[in-house]
């Protein structure tokens, strides 16, 4: 698989630049591999002045891992240039996809060079995704970068003296490369641990900065998972402490696009724990029975209301520049092709569309009322992604595009989703098979017996299941990579089976799959549904199996108190 271009240089063969690095398997955390020594950087001039790691927002007190002649003016070896350079053109633009500063594409590159933790989670991330649209990168050089830095962070968790705010920043990086891993099974290290730090820095909502940075980042993951596996939310929506006031700008034009995102993003996260609570048993006493029906009807109008106003009250930009119907276009495509302009407005109007498409099928009472308002959401959310040339909305397209896919019930409209899904994978990296196979089944599709991958050779067959009729437009559950228990963690396991584990929002299967399609994927346990998020229940540093056993020593107080002084950055 060819990966996608990058603007400033271009991708050089992988072995003068990528070599190879003798470390093929995730060691355990605990073995004496993370006793590293870290090695010097040598200048051969001074030509850039210290200007970029000044009034870096990471001053508390360092943990010393690294000498000081290791501090980096400006990258210099042309592996750290290409690697940074991916990171911040194919990684940290989506990361940045909420955040109007932009922190992790357009800052927090400058105060690595003086950070080498951060540092190397970046380049692990740029290592990754090499690894991920091109077979002829190795994954040893990841894993080198990811390994290092992991390494380095839990030294630094047991330094009571520690700069929090770096650690939180840096396991978030670390999280983003595991969710592009497709063997994350093995390295579910930061999942719950980037959580648990993001609240020991007493992040939300409200935080800007490099907190409201990862905040939104880490919270908008987890609503991807949730949405997918039919959870509830482990971190409380209503105690985000979001602005909900929604009122229209001044400048009807343009104003405040982020938050108007992050307010849907909330919106969203309502729907998904309401969906995840829908009742399967009816009470038997039909006093209770009718007034948790009323309750539930109640609850599903208060979200239809906050959607519609939403829509009505956001500032033009965050609306379609262009619609154009399909009957008006040569593309013969079965959806609409919709213009936005701003990356955060396309992320907006993909989770409204996505909120409206899951309510939909959600009513309490009403069903057949509901399904023009689906399909019109569902092709909407489908024409957003069919057109969009912007690489950084391809971790919440996926999710919304699969939600949105699940609704389609026109052949031609199912094959040319697949068809989407193919195009996001070749150009972003992102393996997504497993949609695939999910989608075949929820439309009753039939592969034949060899698996071939092309639509022309895959049949219909009539689904005679009898599913229960809980409303679920979502309930179809992922094969999450592979089932080798993880030989790494830093998260106490949830109580469910390793075979079970969802190790990442998006991908799933091996990176440069074969295509051949010979090789049927077998079917696996389905996740439970309806409980919450298992892998971040615990992700807080006051409960007993709290992430990081074993490394994390509680920061002294003192440095608890001075958060206030990053939220400039």
């Amino acid at each position: 698989m060819g990966g996608p271009s990058l603007s400033h240089q271009s991708i050089p063969d992988a072995t003068p630049l990528l070599s190879h690095y003798p470390e093929s398997q995730q060691p355990d955390i605990s073995e004496p591999v993370f006793e590293h020594t870290p090695r010097a950087h040598h200048h051969t001039g001074r030509a850039f002045s210290d200007h970029a790691l000044r009034n870096s927002p990471f001053n508390s007190p360092k943990c010393h891992l690294i000498p000081s002649g290791s501090i980096k003016h400006c990258l210099e070896s042309p592996e750290e240039v290409l690697l940074m350079q991916v990171f911040v053109e194919e990684i940290g633009l989506w990361m940045d996809s909420m955040d109007s500063i932009k922190h992790f594409s357009h800052i927090l590159p400058y105060h690595a060079l003086g950070e080498p933790m951060l540092l190397n989670a970046f380049m692990a991330c740029g290592a990754r995704h090499l690894f991920l649209v091109n077979p002829s990168y190795s994954e040893d050089k990841a894993l080198y970068y990811y390994n290092t830095s992991t390494r380095d962070l839990l030294s630094c968790l047991q330094d009571p003296n520690r700069d929090t705010v770096l650690c939180a920043t840096t396991a978030v990086a670390l999280n983003v490369y595991e969710i592009m891993c497709e063997n994350a099974m093995q390295r579910m290290n930061h999942i719950a641990g980037a959580r648990a730090l993001i609240k020991e820095c007493q992040w939300d909502a409200t935080s800007i900065g490099i907190g409201g940075a990862c905040f939104w980042l880490n919270v908008a993951m987890e609503l991807l998972s949730c949405l997918h596996f039919n959870w509830t939310m482990a971190w409380d929506p209503d105690t985000w402490d979001i602005n909900m006031n929604m009122s229209p700008p001044e400048n009807n034009i343009t104003g405040n696009e982020e938050l108007w995102t992050h307010r849907m993003v909330y919106i969203c996260a309502k729907i998904a724990n309401f969906r995840s609570t829908i009742p399967h048993f009816r009470n038997p006493d039909p006093t209770a029975h009718d007034m948790r029906l009323n309750e539930r009807i109640q609850e599903w109008n208060t979200y239809k209301e906050w959607c519609d106003e939403w829509a009505r009250c956001v500032p033009r930009s965050m609306m379609p520049l262009g619609y154009v119907q399909p009957w008006q276009t040569r593309s013969k495509s079965s959806f609409p092709e919709v213009w936005l302009i701003q990356r955060t407005a396309i992320v907006g109007r993909l989770f409204y569309h996505t909120a409206c498409c899951l309510l939909a099928g959600i009513h309490p009472t009403e069903t057949e009322n509901m399904t023009a308002m689906q399909q019109s959401h569902a092709h909407d959310i489908c024409g957003i992604v069919a057109h969009v040339k912007d690489r950084g909305v391809a971790s919440v397209s996926i999710r919304c595009l699969a939600i949105a896919a699940e609704c389609l019930t026109n052949r031609l409209a199912q094959e040319e989703v697949l068809r989407i899904f193919e195009k996001i994978v070749k150009e972003t990296g992102w393996q997504v098979d497993f949609l695939r196979i999910e989608l075949m089944e929820k439309w009753g599709w039939r592969q034949n017996d060899n698996n071939d991958n092309n639509n022309d050779t895959i049949n219909i067959h009539n689904n005679d299941d009898d599913d229960d009729n809980d409303n679920d437009n979502n309930s179809s559950l992922p094969q999450q990579h592979g089932q080798q228990p993880p030989t790494v963690s830093t998260t106490p396991g949830p109580s469910l089976p390793p075979s079970l584990l969802p190790s990442s929002l998006l991908n799933h299967g091996s990176s440069n799959p074969d295509t051949s399609g010979r090789s049927p994927i077998p079917s696996r346990p389905r996740m439970p549904q309806g409980i919450v998020n298992p892998l971040m229940a615990t992700a807080d540093f006051s409960y007993e199996n709290h992430p990081y056993q074993s490394h994390y020593v509680a920061p002294h107080s003192h440095n608890q108190m001075e958060y206030s002084h990053y939220e400039s950055y």
